[in-house]
């Protein structure tokens, strides 16, 4: 999917990210960006996490993402989760340390209980968001 110049929604989870343009038409798939397969960690390294060493995995995810939503022109974001179970808010934190750039393309964000939601439902409430938001680019 060409996201170069668009506005995208992207659909963050610790799991997955699930990447639309709002030029999308009806039924396309998403741009799908999954976490790498983790490798063998040394139990020392993995004690500085309380017995997981999630951090640099969680880097290498967010890099990914970034690199998937570096074409876009604007971004709105869709999450779930508190705290470090927050992956929207643990990805956005990333990308202000390292990547101005795209963190300034960030519209919005929205919070919803995106485990129980259809990529159809996903995609409405972005629609919603954008409705009254006056972005008008409720094409997807």
């Amino acid at each position: 999917m060409n996201l170069n110049h668009k506005l995208v929604v992207a659909v963050v989870t610790r799991n997955e990210t699930k990447i639309w343009a709002t030029d999308a038409v009806k039924g396309e798939e998403p741009t799908v960006v999954t976490p790498l397969p983790e490798g063998h960690h040394h139990v020392r390294e993995a004690q500085h996490n309380n017995g997981h060493d999630s951090h640099t995995q969680d880097k290498k995810y967010y890099e990914e993402i970034f690199k998937a939503l570096q074409p876009a022109d604007e971004i709105l974001l869709i999450g779930h989760g508190k705290g470090k179970g927050n992956a929207v808010l643990q990805f956005v934190q990333h990308i202000e340390r390292h990547h101005h750039d795209l963190a300034k393309k960030i519209v919005g964000s929205i919070d919803e209980n995106i485990v129980a939601m259809t990529d159809g439902e996903l995609l409405a409430a972005a629609r919603n968001w954008f409705k009254h938001h006056a972005h008008g680019a409720a094409g997807f």
